[in-house]
């Protein structure tokens, strides 16, 4: 779902002063609602996160029904993470993202919220196996790493005067790419391949943080009405949300600490 820039001329100075008072008060209200709606995201994604992993791993033998590496796994957790399910829970999250991107502009902003925090939560579950993978203090460590190149990186692309879609084409070429090789190493399992695609994957991701930011900026229009802004808020939370988890994810692949 695009919307279209009808902000572009206050990029050259061509709005009014009491006009553009009024047009910047609305933009900040607006890019907090988008911040908000992320950061609610975040935690959706984290709680069901940990609550998935909780609930699918035990330390009594006797409630284990299966085991991934030095853990003991619930029927729960072989469920999710050891049987066919798996990649059902896998493929979910990019189904209801596809769908809210493409129906959003059909919606209530109460429908498009809560679908927003259903996909949330679909990704937190998605998610939880890498707790099987990684530490739990270096996955904090790797999340707050990721909050503050985020928030830089945002708040380079809300400041900026510099026109960054030029690199928009560049920085989606990659994103294709890195999709397209991180689905050809599932069945390759190469080492060099994953540490290539999450290398560049940072860069990538770090270059739409700052884009996508200024891009939701842009789409700020204070002749929208309540539905037409929230909507875009919420496509803007969703846009950002997306570049957060996957540099995470991108990030916690080359610095993270793998159990023993």
């Amino acid at each position: 779902m695009a919307f279209p820039d009808r902000n572009a001329q206050m990029r050259y100075g061509s709005v009014a002063p009491d006009r553009a008072a009024d047009i910047d008060q609305g933009l900040r209200s607006y890019m907090l609602k988008v911040y908000n709606y992320m950061a609610i995201g975040l935690v959706v994604t984290g709680l069901a996160a940990i609550g998935a992993f909780s609930a699918a791993v035990t330390t009594d033998p006797s409630n284990a029904v299966a085991q991934a590496g030095n853990i003991l796994l619930t029927g729960f957790g072989a469920a999710i993470f050891t049987s066919p399910l798996r990649w059902v829970i896998m493929f979910a999250p990019l189904i209801a993202v596809l769908f809210l991107s493409f129906r959003i502009h059909r919606m209530s902003v109460g429908a498009a919220q809560a679908l927003f925090w259903g996909y949330s939560a679909l990704v937190g579950l998605s998610l939880s196996s890498i707790f099987l993978v990684y530490t739990g203090q270096s996955v904090a460590q790797v999340f707050f790493v990721t909050a503050a190149s985020f928030g830089a990186l945002s708040l380079y692309g809300y400041t900026t005067r510099r026109d960054l879609s030029a690199f928009g084409s560049f920085l989606i070429m990659g994103l294709f790419g890195i999709v397209i090789a991180s689905i050809v190493n599932i069945f390759l399992q190469s080492s060099a391949l994953g540490f290539a695609v999450s290398a560049i994957g940072v860069l990538v991701f770090a270059g739409l943080t700052a884009y996508d930011t200024q891009r939701i900026k842009e789409m700020y229009f204070e002749g929208d009405d309540y539905a037409t802004t929230g909507r875009k808020a919420i496509m803007g939370a969703l846009q950002l949300y997306l570049d957060f988890i996957n540099m995470f994810v991108m990030l916690l692949q080359l610095f993270g600490q793998q159990r023993d």
